[in-house]
């Protein structure tokens, strides 16, 4: 059983609701990570000129067991190494690198990372031959970008979620009057299609009893019947109007046999198709092709194609409908040598009053057909090429086991 039309609104529209209040959220997260991050290169960048800053201050005027805290001098002069009284950290002073600006001459400077925590070592010649080497303890700095990254996860954690109350709040607020304009619109299609089928019944009716009237002249039997097939045509664009209004209230399903809707809709077709020398031929697999739907609506949607076809094929032309099971889908094809069309138009083809090259316009019909398709969980494509024809492709879920009872004679596979 599908859900009822008010329920399928009702659920579009929480949907809507929980993509936009997504979408603001990350936009408001994206921001706060943003400037959450250039806050961190900021301090990090300070801290490093800070540090530097020092670094060169101790190795200049620093003293040996003096300097700041968490800060190192050391001195190498004359081979002695002088690093005062004061206690050291475990790996220093690095003499890779006191030896080696005392060899070269030229400054040092590097981070290292020992005792749990890094330490900025800068060696430089010193006055007098010596060497001077000055360490910097990082650990407050990282602690303290350890704590700003912890405060920006907090406050993108909590930017998110007010982010997804005031998405959900944006979102009702300007969704709200958008649901209500499409359940009135789709009311509206619905009250007036089922208003405007009883007086087009009878001037259709009215205009096939003038045209076999004995004593009207020929010219006016003619314009009568070419009434009544305009009368007929706005018929069929009122019935696809509330069919696609029916459609998005959700039908219930039932099993149908795909192979005796095409058989059908074929049969119909051929008096038309007759008239304008067209060869139509149908192939169907051995047995049932049942699939879980509406047959009204797959009927008017294989009609569709089949009226499509006739329409874009000229006299002689062919025109072949197959249907055929893979298994798990059923496939419906309706193939012709008519006029085809530009491969780039393939999906604009099934847009509403869609106009391709040459003004030629597509009407409702194709995009009918592709919401009753969509709507019984399947797929629609059109393949074709100008001057070589089209074919348009159905595929359809076959129906469960349990839905139908006809389903264990289905025995044909699509070639």
């Amino acid at each position: 059983m599908r859900a009822s039309w008010a329920e399928a609104e009702r659920a579009e529209v929480r949907r809507a609701r929980v993509r936009v209040s997504v979408l603001v959220g990350l936009a408001i997260t994206v921001m706060i990570a943003f400037v959450g991050a250039i806050a961190y290169v900021v301090m990090v960048q300070a801290q490093e000129t800070q540090v530097t800053r020092e670094l060169r201050y101790n190795a200049r005027f620093g003293v040996p067991g003096v300097a700041p805290r968490c800060a190192w001098v050391f001195v190498l002069r004359d081979g002695a190494l002088d690093q005062g009284a004061l206690p050291v950290p475990e790996g220093f002073p690095v003499r890779g690198d006191l030896d080696a600006v005392r060899s070269s001459g030229a400054t040092v400077e590097r981070d290292v990372s020992a005792n749990g925590t890094e330490y900025m070592v800068l060696t430089t010649p010193g006055a007098g031959g010596s060497t001077v080497q000055a360490v910097f303890d990082l650990r407050y700095q990282l602690s303290d970008r350890r704590h700003l990254v912890q405060a920006l996860g907090i406050a993108l954690i909590a930017g998110l979620l007010v982010a997804a109350l005031i998405g959900f709040g944006i979102g009702r607020r300007t969704l709200g009057p958008l649901a209500d304009a499409l359940a009135r619109q789709r009311r509206f299609v619905t009250d007036a299609s089922h208003e405007l089928r009883t007086p087009i019944a009878r001037a259709h009716l009215r205009a096939q009893l003038l045209s076999v009237a004995a004593d009207l002249p020929d010219r006016h039997r003619d314009d009568l019947d070419a009434l009544a097939r305009s009368i007929r045509g706005l018929a069929d664009v009122v019935d696809d109007l509330l069919l696609s209004a029916q459609l998005g209230r959700g039908l219930d399903g039932t099993p149908v046999d795909l192979a005796e809707v095409a058989s059908s809709a074929v049969a119909g077709e051929r008096e038309r198709a007759a008239e304008r020398r067209i060869a139509l031929s149908v192939e169907l697999s051995g047995g049932p092709l049942v699939v879980n739907g509406v047959e009204t609506a797959l009927r008017r949607a294989v009609d569709q194609l089949l009226a499509n076809a006739v329409r874009h094929t000229p006299e002689g032309g062919r025109i072949s409908v197959r249907a055929c099971s893979d298994g798990g889908h059923v496939e419906l094809v309706v193939s012709d040598t008519g006029e085809g069309f530009d491969p780039g138009e393939a999906e604009r083809l099934f847009d509403r009053f869609h106009r391709g090259h040459g003004e030629k316009r597509f009407g409702l019909g194709l995009a009918l057909v592709r919401e009753i398709v969509t709507g019984h969980g399947g797929t629609v494509e059109a393949d074709g090429q100008p001057g070589r024809g089209a074919r348009f492709t159905v595929r359809l879920p076959v129906a469960g086991r349990s839905s139908s009872p006809l389903r264990e004679r289905i025995t044909s596979a699509c070639p």
